[in-house]
């Protein structure tokens, strides 16, 4: 995929803890741009609130003493989102950019993304430090609020960011943000999506999408089934499903798929398994990666990993499920 050259712009609310460190920046208004004047996070003021973000979001800036942080009004600015994040607003409204399906996953540089972003605390009040957390709890129950730690990480739940209607996601808590879901997609309880991954058209996912993995419309990554990403053992090979792909429960690759492919249930490819091919061949599976219309399957018999041409076609998405 291509890499997005041009810069972009967001307007938000950002929660700072109280020794100065930036917990989080949620954007509420975002947009690519041609060029931004240089990467920089500035204030805005209460008027540019207003006109930016709408009446809704006044009063919203405050101090919140339960949490002890102070949520501020900001508007950021990436001059090249070509460029590697520089902090975490900046990081932030890239993976706003992912989730609002502004930019597609691998366009974007997000090198060095796990180093800015802060371990948090991720409670129904919103982000909080860790060492706060007790005290936090405590203020809360004073005052008969509920107070839940839902994570502990340096990613949020996308849904409690960006929450397009146009997806189905069983349980938020398997979709991070920076996870791009096309139109149609269903996440499943069991399904995954990570951050910087996802879907480019109606897709059933009942298993994992691991970062940097991106799948095409008409898809099926079947109950349990698994897809190799780039975070893991400095993988730096990028894995994309083509249309039309099923992907069998309990099955994984660590290959690209062409159009149309099948992995049977149970069945892993790695890139350097041995593939018996119908001419008596065998490559390893890497030979195959990107190659439209194979069936993958481990014969009954002998044991060995095979891949055939396809004939018959499987059923594909349910219609219904995915309107």
């Amino acid at each position: 995929m291509t890499m997005e050259l041009r810069g972009a712009r967001g307007e938000g609310f950002a929660t700072i803890a109280a020794d100065g460190r930036v917990l989080d920046s949620w954007f509420l208004q975002l947009r690519l741009v041609a060029e931004a004047d240089k990467t920089a996070t500035v204030p805005l003021t209460k008027d540019e609130v207003s006109r930016s973000l709408g009446e809704s979001a006044d009063g919203y800036a405050r101090h919140d003493d339960i949490r002890n942080v102070d949520i501020v009004p900001i508007r950021a600015e990436i001059g090249s989102l070509a460029s590697a994040p520089t902090d975490v607003h900046d990081a932030y409204l890239r993976l706003h950019l992912l989730s609002h399906r502004l930019v597609q996953p691998n366009c974007l540089n997000l090198e060095g993304v796990f180093g800015l972003l802060p371990n948090v605390a991720w409670t129904t009040l919103g982000p909080c430090e860790c060492s706060r957390v007790p005290d936090a709890r405590m203020e809360a129950r004073k005052r008969a609020l509920a107070f839940e730690v839902t994570g502990v990480d340096k990613f949020p739940r996308m849904t409690d960011y960006v929450t397009p209607a146009d997806v189905r996601i069983a349980d938020a808590d398997r979709v991070r943000l920076g996870a791009h879901l096309a139109p149609g997609t269903t996440v499943m309880h069991e399904g995954f999506c990570n951050f910087n991954a996802g879907t480019l058209g109606p897709c059933m996912v009942e298993g994992r999408i691991s970062a940097g993995v991106v799948v095409g419309s008409g898809s099926d990554v079947g109950g349990g089934a698994s897809i190799m990403g780039t975070l893991s053992g400095g993988g730096k090979e990028r894995i994309t499903v083509g249309e039309r792909c099923l992907i069998g429960a309990n099955a994984g690759i660590g290959i690209s798929l062409g159009d149309d492919c099948i992995v049977e249930a149970g069945c892993y490819v790695t890139a350097g398994a041995r593939i018996l091919l119908e001419d008596g061949r065998v490559l390893k599976a890497k030979e195959l990666s990107g190659q439209k219309g194979l069936l993958f399957r481990r014969n009954s018999q002998s044991g060995a990993l095979e891949a055939t041409k396809r004939t018959p076609n499987w059923d594909g998405l349910n219609a219904q499920l995915h309107s």
